[in-house]
């Protein structure tokens, strides 16, 4: 309904999604953890992952928000599990935890569930969506200090994500740029820096009416 978007606010929204998508190298890890959300592609990212050997089990986590309970009506961990199955995970290597709502959830309730398993854990991928990396990992370092984080998102482009759902995505984005620094004041993540550029797009495209996803 927004499209074409003018060159300037495409480049801002660029500039958001350059800013949270982290861009981690991928290394081996003790765990991997699908955060859950509308997006099948952190299930199959997740599953990609262990079978290339990145770590060797998989905790997926997250119960249902209103914007999944349409497409994952039994919770986002209950058919990511499912996805993984289908991909040829096998099934005890994999744990459900079925009851976060928001992303300290799914880090204090993850951590929680592997110390009921007695597993120790030191390192840990966290697989998102693109935007979502820079929160959840700040989130994950406040909430579980000390385990090494690396995060990871299915390769699709900001392109393939506008295509989706076009004024979704972006206000998810100007949503999660907002909550860098809000969090961070509230004690719910580490402070993360905010670059200049970064606070102007935000500003523009906040001003050009993306803002169903601020607080």
């Amino acid at each position: 309904m927004r499209e074409p978007l003018p060159e300037q606010l495409r480049a801002d929204v660029r500039t958001l999604w350059e800013y949270h998508d982290l861009r981690h190298p991928p290394r081996r890890s003790d765990v991997g953890i699908g955060l859950g959300s509308r997006d099948p592609g952190v299930a199959v990212h997740t599953a990609e992952l262990f079978h290339a050997g990145l770590f060797p089990r998989i905790v997926f986590t997250g119960a249902n928000a209103p914007t999944t309970v349409d497409r994952f009506p039994r919770g986002e961990a209950v058919h990511y599990r499912e996805i993984a199955l289908e991909l040829g995970v096998p099934d005890d290597v994999i744990l459900v935890e079925p009851e976060a709502r928001n992303t300290g959830d799914n880090i204090e309730f993850t951590r929680r569930l592997l110390g009921e398993c007695g597993l120790a854990v030191r390192s840990v991928t966290l697989v998102s969506r693109p935007y979502q990396q820079r929160r959840a990992y700040a989130t994950a370092k406040r909430r579980w200090p000390g385990v090494d984080v690396v995060c990871a998102s299915w390769p699709a482009s900001l392109e393939e994500h506008l295509a989706g759902d076009l004024a979704r995505v972006i206000g998810m984005l100007v949503g999660e740029t907002q909550r860098i620094t809000t969090y961070a004041e509230r004690g719910f993540a580490i402070p993360q820096r905010v670059p200049a550029g970064v606070e102007r797009a935000f500003g523009r495209l906040a001003d050009a009416g993306f803002t169903d996803r601020l607080l």
